[in-house]
């Protein structure tokens, strides 16, 4: 399992909106082949930041699978003109001998 990590900073003033339109766009990363999970957090310390943790079976299924979809052009209608700047990414694995 790949954990993908993007750290989104929304425009201030744009949290409403980013949230509502975040609720539609999550059906489609639901719906993409590979995908296991995802998880939003907003930060205490900044209102306008959150993190999104999306869980996936492998990192092709991010990269070539989801990147690579319809579904991503419709994602990111939604989402891209929230951000300044435009999201970091960065895929994580597990390290098994630091697991509990």
């Amino acid at each position: 399992m790949i954990l993908e990590v993007a750290i989104l900073n929304v425009i201030p003033g744009q949290e409403t909106a980013f949230e509502s339109a975040f609720a539609q766009a999550q059906k489609i990363i639901a719906a993409q082949r590979g995908y296991i999970s995802h998880e939003v957090r907003r930060c205490m310390e900044n209102a306008s930041r959150y993190v999104l943790l999306v869980n996936w079976e492998t990192l092709e299924d991010h990269t070539d699978g989801f990147r690579q979809s319809e579904g991503y052009l419709e994602w990111k209608a939604l989402l891209h003109h929230f951000y300044d700047p435009f999201p970091t990414v960065e895929h994580y694995e597990s390290v098994p001998n630091l697991k509990t």
